[in-house]
């Protein structure tokens, strides 16, 4: 079983890392790349690109130690644009990256909610711990405080809960009566009632584990008559149905709601490209392939193909 996993976690990585790795001749190939006049952008896209994170943190370890200079502040001195955010994402290690992409959502005039929602939704239990710690070091500012100053109301509620990793760890045991009675709980909330009881679905929805919820949707769809998708886009609205269908997407197939928001990042007028290098960036080394392969039910074509359209 375990083994299982661990073949199936690796070939859904895009990324996997240098065989006989030495960061030393890496930090020496950026190092030639960047002096001078002119930017060689291949050498650096062939060192960083065929390197896992870890090993990439190795290298920047070594530029600093032969060069005595940080390996991010060189690159973004001689980089720009997309380029340059695409690169410098590559250097940040999974949880600082985060953090990171947190900040700068809420940092500035107004707030990227729909990339507070994808972190959060979409991150485990142990990942939300690690990504509050790397938040705090990076920043010197607590997390949850910093959201709650950004948001109001349910969203702000249903950020929080995220952030409080209540969701229980994944188990394949579900007691049947309890998602039974949450489904019975969400329906009286709801479909069944004249407004919306909004705290009973953010506190269901956060705090249970997967297994547990796609249960809950299952009895959910036998009493409501609807999927509990439908109930949310018609009992609630904005960044709180957003954040909702976020967390319903993400338990029943998490691939496929990473597919469907680099889909919509590449369709329509303008490319998102904040959200394409988030998603691809951060999921190289998780499960990338897996995405890909969604991706290509989704729009009938290659995500690689897409891309390339795109920026043309």
């Amino acid at each position: 079983m375990e083994s299982e996993k661990l073949r199936s976690e690796a070939e859904g990585r895009s990324v996997t890392g240098a065989l006989n790795f030495d960061p030393t001749p890496d930090a020496q190939t950026l190092y030639k790349a960047m002096k001078g006049l002119g930017t060689d952008e291949q050498a650096i896209i062939d060192v960083l690109t065929k390197r896992s994170n870890m090993q990439r943190q190795q290298i920047a370890k070594s530029f600093k130690g032969q060069f005595g200079k940080d390996l991010i502040e060189s690159l973004k001195s001689e980089l720009s644009g997309n380029f340059e955010r695409l690169i410098v994402a590559l250097m940040y290690s999974p949880f600082k990256y985060d953090a990171k992409e947190l900040y700068d959502a809420m940092k500035g005039v107004g707030t990227s909610e729909g990339v507070i929602i994808e972190i959060l939704a979409s991150r485990t239990k142990a990942q939300i711990k690690e990504i509050i710690k790397a938040y705090k070091e990076e920043y010197g500012s607590d997390l949850e405080e910093d959201i709650k100053s950004e948001t109001s109301g349910y969203f702000e509620q249903i950020l929080v809960c995220l952030l409080q990793g209540e969701r229980d760890n994944a188990t394949l045991y579900v007691d049947t009566a309890l998602a039974l009675q949450d489904a019975e709980t969400l329906y009286a909330s709801g479909e069944k009632i004249q407004g919306t009881d909004e705290m009973q679905f953010i506190t269901i929805l956060c705090t249970r584990s997967a297994t547990h919820l796609l249960k809950v949707f299952e009895e959910y769809q036998k009493l409501a008559g609807k999927s509990i998708e439908d109930s949310i886009k018609s009992e609630t609205h904005g960044s709180l149905e957003d954040a909702m269908l976020a967390i319903v997407k993400c338990t029943r197939n998490v691939h496929c709601y990473f597919a469907e928001r680099l889909y919509h990042a590449l369709k329509g007028a303008g490319t998102h490209d904040g959200t394409l290098i988030r998603v691809i960036v951060s999921r190289s080394e998780v499960d990338l392939n897996l995405i890909k392969a969604e991706f290509k039910r989704i729009a009938g074509k290659s995500l690689s193909s897409m891309i390339l359209v795109s920026k043309i």
